[in-house]
């Protein structure tokens, strides 16, 4: 499937507050107004087609979201001066994913927010997310 009518990242100009701040043939860099409170900065780049997660993309698509990534990067570092990024792929209900169109998290981070120094593995490494043994 390369599109669903009630996907918001197949129809990303349906949203006021969605804005395509860049794209190239196959993807979007796109931001979104409510999220730029706590995330100052943070976007996602999607596949222009319909695909429920990274492992679907097409050696195109790789391509173009590395191109973006690139993009996105210089543009924040000269808009917003973060420290440091994290980006991120969830895949999956149980990994957060929500919106089942692939998407890479590109998150500016800075010295100064409450949570810096504390990525991805930080929160995934906390003893209460060991899973249990099975017998």
């Amino acid at each position: 499937m390369t599109y669903k009518e009630d996907c918001p990242f197949c129809n990303p100009e349906r949203d006021e507050k969605q804005k395509i701040l860049f794209e190239n043939e196959c993807c979007y860099f796109l931001q979104h107004d409510n999220q730029q409170d706590v995330l100052e900065g943070c976007g996602v780049i999607v596949p222009k087609k319909h695909h429920a997660n990274a492992f679907e993309l097409s050696k195109e698509e790789w391509n173009d979201t590395y191109e973006l990534l690139q993009h996105a990067k210089t543009y924040l570092d000269q808009a917003f001066s973060p420290d440091g990024y994290t980006l991120g792929w969830n895949v999956g209900e149980v990994s957060n994913q929500f919106i089942f169109h692939s998407h890479l998290h590109v998150i500016p981070r800075y010295n100064d927010e409450p949570l810096a120094g504390k990525g991805l593995r930080y929160w995934l490494k906390q003893p209460e997310n060991k899973r249990k043994k099975h017998i």
